[in-house]
């Protein structure tokens, strides 16, 4: 790296698959020569990794593209990746003159040599490991992590067919990383001080099988042999495959959170065929008993879709109930929204967003009380929490049952970032939780 090479900034919008991109991509560009900028106003390439998800999100990709233009410099370069340029490079390219490229997903191996073009800059020293990663899932080398934990994409696409959801259309269908390579990446983070690491894929459970390799199971086993590593979670699990020995896995290894996350989108027997997912609200109580069994102590999280096609005040009284009945822990509910190319889009039935949003407030009211309660259940509690940050002098933690960025968190006496203690909960309010640190974990 040399003083006059190009500096960089960029900004990630979206999940957390979409964060471990953006890594691999800021690690890549170190390796050819790079340097980050601290802000955009600093940097002589602006980047934005977009998600183009749903509507809301896509608005919010434009919003944050459309700002960080004004806020460069004039000889600077605007370059848009991610999801949302990979779905509508062309009409980005169109609508955003002010973006100097629009780069998909499956162009990520053009992004160094679009770079040096941009910048008319020639390194030094060119190696191969400039132009070898033609594929970034296999990218293991990222920055060292500013949080003790991290996400690790153990999978690209998904085979599903959920009438409602464009990401096929976009990230193709599953392909899974060698366990190889999954876990060198986990050694790698462990080694840089990363104690939590997070699995991430579309379809998680489903793991391995387009490779003919080993399962999500077995890839568990060999991720938590990983020296340094304290807590492993999983994230994104559809439901018809999570099988037994997955549960009895998680239940049974220490290393790895009881934390389900699980990809319910609601209740209706009707509505749940019409968008080609498997169960009911019958089907998804057995599934969370049989979780509790195995882990009595377990967190469980879930999405929901509200406002689908079809769906009648019948079904969102029963989603409401099924909320009433299995108590989870934390969940999220999102307007549907009509994505093109989908099936779901040009169903009848469609519902006014005014209605979407105010089933979406009364859900949201009923959890909002059911989460408060399962947090307030914990006051007295001795739990093991791994300290992510200091705000304003306050340390701010999570146990297994606190997914980092989504769900609340529990703030300490005293701790410093990646500091793991034992601590007893002593209040809470809402989401959070207060604690005392009574001596390390």
């Amino acid at each position: 790296m040399t003083a006059d090479a190009p500096t960089v900034w960029l900004t990630t919008l979206g999940c957390a698959k979409n964060q471990v991109d953006s890594d691999k991509i800021t690690g890549m560009l170190s390796a050819a020569g790079y340097r980050s900028a601290e802000t955009p106003e600093a940097a002589d390439v602006v980047m934005v990794n977009t998600c183009g998800f749903i509507e809301p999100a896509r608005r919010e990709s434009v919003d944050t593209i459309l700002d960080v233009a004004g806020a460069k410099r004039d000889d600077a370069s605007l370059v848009v990746i991610g999801c949302m340029a990979q779905r509508y490079e062309k009409e980005l390219a169109e609508a955003l003159p002010e973006a100097d490229a629009v780069i998909g997903l499956d162009r990520y191996p053009e992004l160094i040599d679009r770079l040096d073009a941009m910048r008319r800059w020639t390194p030094i020293t060119i190696g191969t490991a400039r132009r070898s990663h033609m594929d970034i899932l296999y990218e293991t080398r990222r920055p060292t992590p500013a949080t003790p934990y991290a996400y690790v994409k153990v999978a690209e696409g998904c085979d599903k067919l959920c009438t409602f959801c464009a990401i096929p259309q976009f990230r193709g269908k599953q392909r899974s990383r060698n366990p190889e390579n999954i876990r060198a990446e986990a050694a790698e983070l462990a080694a840089a001080g990363v104690a939590e690491i997070g699995l991430v894929a579309q379809d998680l459970a489903a793991y391995g099988r387009d490779i003919d390799g080993p399962g999500i199971v077995d890839l568990v086993r060999s991720v938590t042999t990983v020296d340094g590593l304290r807590r492993l979670r999983l994230y994104y699990l559809y439901p018809r495959e999570i099988r037994p020995a997955l549960i009895e896995e998680m239940a049974g290894n220490p290393l790895v959170a009881d934390y389900f996350d699980l990809s319910l989108q609601h209740t209706s027997g009707p509505l749940l065929r019409a968008m080609k997912r498997p169960g009911s609200g019958e089907q998804h109580r057995d599934l969370i008993t049989r979780i509790r069994d195995a882990a009595p102590a377990a967190a469980l999280r879930s999405s929901f879709i509200v406002g689908f096609p079809g769906e009648t005040d019948d079904d969102v009284d029963d989603l409401a109930s099924f909320l009433s009945d299995v108590e989870l822990d934390w969940a999220g509910f999102f307007p549907y929204s009509p994505e093109e190319g989908t099936e779901a889009a040009v169903m009848d039935g469609q519902i006014p967003d005014g209605e979407k949003q105010e089933r979406l407030r009364y859900l949201q009211a009923i959890q909002d009380e059911i989460t408060t309660s399962r947090t307030i259940e914990q006051i007295g509690r001795t739990v093991t929490v791994v300290v992510d940050q200091v705000e304003d002098g306050m340390p701010v933690g999570r146990s297994y049952r606190e997914a980092p960025e989504i769900d609340g968190v529990i703030i300490l006496d005293h701790g410093e970032p990646g500091e793991w203690v034992t601590a007893e909960v002593t209040g809470g309010f809402g989401t959070d939780l207060e604690a005392v640190v009574r001596g390390p974990a």
